[in-house]
């Protein structure tokens, strides 16, 4: 028999879906999702990197759907929770993962480039909110988790367009938490530090793609100077964060910003 503190943070019997799943945070969200009990529908643009995460998921006894998806757009968005619904008959969690990130100073940023974070970061996580948030208020209940950075908390330079996309989605969750609680549905962000993905990959990565590895582990040492626990986050570190929001033992939680980052920024 399970106790009450396993409960809380179990998700058997639900459904998931994910978004960015095909690799980073968003795989291993899905992954930790299973593991808790949780039936996952993974999404991203990537349909190979998709039917890796899938397969992982499987290895934790629960179902996984593929569903390769652009998240900028409204219908294929609309599409991915028809999908969850279909088959699974309901929406419990969704986590809105897909990201990108450009580096260019303000001056030199050009308009494709902003208009892609911005329509990946902030209309993707949008769209997300709205198709989940629909058919979570149907139901009565569910948990919608959005993915910000430790970026919009500090002025780094180089990812204006980024941390800017992630300040609105922060604000975009505090907005959506107060329309949707009265139906019983919550909604809370988690704001990551600085953990190594293929988003990062580029610091240690050489033109020709192998690996320098002096440089990757300058990059995390130096990273994890800036942090008081004196540490660099790793996927694991922040899908347990969504877990607890994904779970009941988060039910009194909501429009609130989750900030595992090891300390670098305490707001």
């Amino acid at each position: 028999m399970h106790t009450e503190l396993e409960n809380a943070f179990e998700l058997v019997g639900r459904a998931a879906v994910v978004t960015g799943a095909a690799s980073g945070i968003g795989r291993q969200a899905a992954v930790t999702f299973a593991q808790a009990g949780a039936d996952v529908v993974v999404a991203d643009v990537s349909a190979a990197g998709l039917e890796e995460t899938a397969a992982l998921v499987r290895k934790q006894g629960r179902t996984a759907t593929v569903v390769p998806t652009d998240v900028s757009d409204r219908s294929a968005v609309d599409r991915l929770a028809q999908a969850a619904l279909d088959a699974h008959g309901r929406i419990d969690v969704w986590a809105n993962v897909a990201g990108v990130i450009r580096y260019a100073p303000i001056v030199d940023t050009s308009e494709d480039e902003l208009d892609l974070i911005l329509s990946v970061n902030v209309k993707g996580t949008y769209w997300g909110c709205a198709a989940a948030a629909r058919a979570m208020t149907a139901r009565g209940s569910g948990s919608i988790i959005n993915v910000a950075s430790a970026g919009m908390d500090s002025a780094t330079p180089g990812i204006s367009c980024y941390a800017m996309s992630k300040s609105a989605v922060a604000m975009l969750t505090r907005t959506l938490a107060a329309e949707v609680a009265p139906h019983g549905v919550r909604a809370n962000t988690v704001s990551p530090g600085w953990v190594p993905t293929g988003m990062t990959a580029h610091y240690w990565t050489n033109e020709d793609g192998t690996v320098d590895e002096a440089r990757q582990r300058q990059m995390y040492a130096d990273r994890a100077a800036t942090a008081p626990l004196n540490r660099i986050g790793e996927p694991s570190d922040i899908a347990w964060a969504m877990l607890y929001l994904a779970a009941d033992a988060s039910r009194f939680v909501t429009g609130q910003i989750l900030r595992a980052n090891g300390g670098v920024a305490m707001v």
